[in-house]
């Protein structure tokens, strides 16, 4: 989600707990007022405002983190290292002098599965890229994080996927 809707959602939640502490409160004053016969020296009154402050802390704690995300918190940045990662590519050349940048921004099993995707011209059925250090789940789980990064795309065909070279 992004942080301006959780913001609102949270400052939502802030003021239906100030409704909840407001409705306690009367409840419990009435509550006071009828069974205490000692008047304001009663301590009950002092519990009451006791859990009445410390109840409105709580509540505007919550308020002030939902101030915080909607008007001065940073979207994720997920999306601007996709877009780095392509303006780094110069077009139409696979090699891997291209992707020298992005390359030195991966793990080692990722420079191994991208630099087989880049050896082989953008292109390849990911069953090739299994191997003895490798299993086929480990590839699937490597793609499925070079994907996310936006590096690579995977098309199924027949029983196997074509992994392709995103540029």
């Amino acid at each position: 989600m992004k942080n301006r809707i959780v913001g609102i959602l949270v400052i939502v939640i802030a003021a239906f707990i100030g409704f909840i502490i407001f409705s306690f409160n009367r409840a419990m004053v009435s509550i006071v007022e009828t069974s205490c016969s000692h008047g304001p020296t009663c301590p009950m009154w002092g519990t009451i405002d006791f859990q009445t402050n410390f109840s409105i802390g709580i509540m505007l704690i919550v308020a002030v983190i939902g101030v915080y995300l909607t008007f001065f918190g940073e979207e994720e940045k997920i999306i601007t290292k996709i877009r780095t990662f392509k303006q780094q590519i110069e077009p139409n050349k696979i090699t891997k002098g291209n992707y020298k940048k992005i390359l030195s921004m991966l793990s080692a099993e990722e420079k191994t599965i991208f630099g087989k995707i880049i050896d082989s011209q953008g292109s390849v059925l990911q069953s090739d890229l299994i191997n003895q250090n490798i299993n086929k789940v480990r590839v699937t789980r490597i793609l499925d994080r070079l994907e996310g990064k936006g590096l690579v795309e995977r098309k199924r065909r027949g029983m196997t996927n074509v992994v392709i070279l995103k540029r």
